[in-house]
């Protein structure tokens, strides 16, 4: 008998359980790019207020984020430069550049000698002259069949490599002189 009124509980509650459910399905909503009565468009999808700014994207430093001041490719990294910064960039260059460009930015990485197409080097006297602005745009938008880094790089870091890539071009051909004269006994000394 006992077991009877068990049974019979048991099947009460889960009779009832399927009236409580609420099914987010079913309610009243606007769905994207459909008809709505409620405004006098008769659009459901809306235009964003303005100043509306996606979470975690306030571009408002244009030439920060687009390499360029207008039509003019930036020349001048607007990140702030030390040896931890360049050491950033450096980081940051071996991990996304050297498969193609190799760490000495010749161009002669292990994909190239896979047979991926071989990629002009920094040290070519037409990229020596490039400004920074031109490196960050290459990575942000890709280039040729370099594809864009923009998902994969950070707008920081990509300046970092693009500073990066500038002291790569430098040690190529530096001179002594080019040498801070605190820094010069130290060379000079290895050089002998």
């Amino acid at each position: 008998m006992r077991g009877g009124i068990y049974m019979l509980g048991c099947l009460l509650i889960l009779s009832a359980l399927p009236g409580c459910r609420q099914d987010m399905h079913d309610q009243p909503k606007f769905r994207g790019y459909r008809i709505s009565h409620f405004f006098d468009d008769s659009r459901s999808v809306r235009e964003p207020i303005d100043g509306t700014v996606a979470r975690g994207h306030l571009d408002d430093n244009e030439a920060f984020f687009t390499g360029a001041d207008g039509r003019d490719v930036l020349a001048k990294i607007p990140v702030e430069l030390n040896r931890d910064t360049l050491a950033r960039g450096r980081e940051r260059f071996d991990i996304y550049c050297t498969p193609c460009h190799d760490r000495t930015g010749g161009g002669n990485g292990i994909v190239v000698q896979r047979g991926y197409k071989h990629p002009q080097s920094f040290h070519s006297d037409r990229l020596r002259q490039m400004p920074a602005g031109y490196y960050f745009q290459a990575m942000t938008n890709g280039f040729g069949v370099m594809p864009s880094y923009a998902a994969q790089v950070s707008p920081r870091d990509r300046w970092l490599i693009a500073a990066y890539v500038k002291t790569l071009q430098l040690s190529q051909h530096a001179t002594l002189a080019d040498v801070p004269d605190a820094e010069r006994p130290g060379l000079e000394q290895k050089n002998d």
